[in-house]
């Protein structure tokens, strides 16, 4: 109990409750199984107990009535026996210590005595003897001695609680780690002395263990006690239900082991093990394609998580049309919000700048200061004044503070020397500050993803380069043409991928013909656009000549073979509106689709030739007639050709594609690409899409 006092009514159903009752069991004495013999006035053996014929090896019936000093001791040992025993009757004082006793297998072994005189009702007077052999008593010395040496000198808290859960024993260690005496736990529940609120886990703990006897081992805790309010510990905590020798369950004991530093060194590696996880994760994340806002989005992303809850990504405004401003001490920088991302949804994002805004920043933001300065600014422990130079109005700065945003940290983004913009990250559910680690790892992320936004803002300047080139080049519209509709479309790749030396023309011929081209330059980028330039040029030169198509693509062969080391395919037709005649050769091109009103569509089989540049190739000139409502469609191999597809089965589903002639003429080309293509495909796309009329039947020229 705590208070030594007897059980009370509340305690009748607790476990150990009615100890002071008499219970079956085996206590102290019976460990060190004490015997007890009685000898009358004489010496003789009167009361022999069980216990004594297993200290001394004779029955009952053999040492009742016997002389005690003849039956267990030796000769040489007598005389002092007698002494001893006449002492103990003659004056009554007690007699205790170590005596030799002959045991009956015949050995001599030392016995621990205590003596004493008893008197009946009747006046008689015996001599009690209680004994129990050295060697078990010192084994039990023993065994309490290192117990309690154990339990005050270990480096191990320990306690006792009784079934109340009230402190019985508390060692030394465990008075430093709660920091609290000894003395002032006796009678106290583990409530009473800790301040954390987690105390009310390890009491539920402790009646659990109390209740079913399992013990709990190595039950990891993080807390604070009164030895070191300001800081986090951690411990390994063990419970075990405790009984006494006669069975009955006294209390719970508790050990405590302080695994502060390697709790913090595995939680420091476990840190860094996330961190070197985050900067892996990035590099599979970021700059997966050359587009600069997707650049941003996956920085943002890929920060907003372990390492922020709050992620944006700003970049200066001249640096996505390449310009380079000269560095200024005053005046403000122009931001362009390029990506916003939260680890959990949030309506912060909705103070962050709109991305796709140009925002303008004086110098004494934090984010003007993290571009001109070119280094990190971490802020650990935002204020007020800080979070008005962090957000873009001061409602935002009131927002952000009522959410609790109490950390900032911005990193430049920078590639090749030069300062794109800037990382910003803020901690709001993340109780830690940011720290000189998250700078490290900032910086790492923001470095990855500058050079991928710097690779990528060159990348799509080139690439706007070369589309404006290329588009620049094709007709601005179908012409109208005696005796044919036309439909015509161009769509470039995607921004991740570079523009190619796709296009087509519609050129006017004598006679009221028209020349129909398409064709495709091997490449990609500003190259192919103005090698696609100067063969569209070359065509239109050679179709003024009148030629025929074979002649005209002799010609291109020719031309071709001295530009470097480009190689094209191209289909060249012509067609007279007076007789339906369409005149194609074809140079290593994809074959046109025709379509009669009435029949499926089909591929025009056609000698195909040999691409534009190989030389020494002659060409062919196929004639085909076209009746009123025939379409042609003539395309660029962006539109069938993918990775993994056989060519002859998306040609297939091209032709599955197109329908009956006549339907949706003017939509056809854009309905074509959207079912045939995928918004990803890296290739561009050119179609040109002709109808016959109905033909005059005048003669038409060559």
């Amino acid at each position: 109990m705590s208070d030594g006092a007897p059980p009370g009514p509340d305690d009748a159903g607790a476990p150990g409750a009615g100890a002071d009752r008499p219970a079956p069991g085996r206590g102290l004495l019976d460990f060190l199984n004490v015997a007890a013999v009685v000898l009358d006035a004489n010496g003789r053996i009167v009361f022999w107990s069980p216990q004594a014929t297993d200290t001394f090896g004779y029955t009952s019936q053999e040492a009742l009535g016997r002389y005690a000093a003849r039956l267990l001791v030796g000769e040489e040992n007598r005389d002092r026996a007698v002494e001893l025993f006449g002492g103990v009757m003659g004056t009554g004082q007690p007699w205790s210590g170590v005596f030799p006793v002959r045991h009956r297998d015949g050995a001599t072994r030392p016995v621990e005595f205590r003596s004493m005189r008893l008197l009946d009702d009747l006046g008689d007077v015996y001599a009690l003897g209680i004994a129990v052999d050295q060697a078990a008593l010192h084994d039990v010395e023993s065994r309490l001695a290192l117990s309690e040496q154990l339990v005050s000198q270990a480096p191990v808290g320990f306690a006792l609680l009784d079934t109340d859960l009230r402190y019985r024993l508390v060692n030394r260690a465990l008075e430093r780690i709660n920091g609290v005496p000894a003395a002032e736990h006796i009678g106290r529940h583990p409530r009473d002395i800790h301040p954390d609120s987690k105390v009310e886990t390890v009491e539920k703990a402790l009646r659990h263990v109390l209740t079913t006897g399992e013990p709990l081992i190595d039950q990891h805790f993080v807390g604070r006690t009164r030895a070191d309010p300001g800081h986090d510990h951690a411990w390994s905590v063990s419970h075990y239900r405790i009984h006494d020798p006669a069975g009955e369950v006294i209390g719970v004991a508790t050990s405590v082991v302080d695994i502060t530093e390697r709790h913090r060194a595995a939680a420091e590696a476990e840190q860094a093990r996330r961190r070197l996880a985050l900067i892996a994760d990035a590099s599979t994340r970021i700059g997966t394609t050359l587009g600069v806002e997707q650049t941003a989005r996956e920085l943002a992303e890929v920060a907003a998580g372990d390492l922020a809850d709050l992620a944006a990504v700003d970049v200066l405004d001249g640096v996505l049309s390449c310009r380079t401003a000269a560095p200024r001490a005053d005046g403000p920088e122009l931001f362009r919000a390029l990506a916003v991302a939260s680890a959990f949804p949030t309506h912060l994002t909705a103070v962050a700048d709109p991305v796709g805004e140009v925002a303008a920043y004086g110098p004494e933001r934090l984010i003007t200061r993290c571009v001109r300065t070119g280094q990190p600014v971490l802020v650990a422990h935002c204020d007020e004044q800080d979070l008005r130079r962090i957000a873009r109005s001061p409602q935002a700065a009131a927002t952000l503070a009522r959410s609790g945003v109490h950390s900032y940290l911005a990193v430049p983004l920078i590639a090749r020397d030069e300062v794109l913009g800037a990382l910003d990250l803020l901690r709001v559910r993340n109780p830690a500050p940011f720290d000189a680690d998250d700078v490290l790892l900032a910086r790492e992320l923001a470095a990855r993803a500058a050079v991928a936004i710097d690779n990528a803002r060159w990348h799509q300047n080139v690439r706007t380069a070369a589309e404006t080139l290329q588009r620049s080049l094709l007709p601005p519209a179908p012409p109208q043409r005696p005796g044919l509709r036309i439909a015509s479309l161009y769509r470039p790749a995607q921004a991740a991928n570079e523009v190619g030396g796709d296009w087509y023309d519609v050129i006017s011929l004598t006679g009221d013909r028209t020349a129909l081209v398409i064709g495709d330059v091997m490449g990609n980028g500003i190259d192919a656009a103005a090698t696609m330039g100067r063969l569209c040029t070359v065509v239109r030169a050679y179709a003024a000549l009148d030629l025929p198509p074979d002649e005209i693509l002799h010609h291109l062969d020719d031309l071709t073979d001295g530009l470097e080391h480009y190689i094209a395919t191209c289909l060249y037709a012509t067609y007279d509106p007076h007789t339906g005649q369409c005149r194609i050769a074809n140079a290593g091109h994809l074959p046109p689709v025709l379509t009669r009103p009435g029949h499926r569509p089909q591929l025009l089989h056609l000698p195909s030739g040999a691409p534009l540049g190989v030389g020494g190739v002659v060409f062919d000139t196929t004639t085909v007639h076209l009746h009123p409502g025939d379409q042609l469609l003539l395309y660029t191999d962006g539109l069938v050709e993918t990775r993994d597809d056989p060519i002859d089965e998306r040609l297939t589903t091209l032709l599955a594609a197109l329908g009956p002639a006549g339907r949706d003429f003017d939509s056809l080309c854009g309905r074509l690409v959207d079912a045939m293509r995928q918004p990803e495909d890296p290739d561009d796309v050119a179609l040109l899409l002709v109808e016959a009329g109905h033909h005059t039947g005048r003669p038409g020229s060559r």
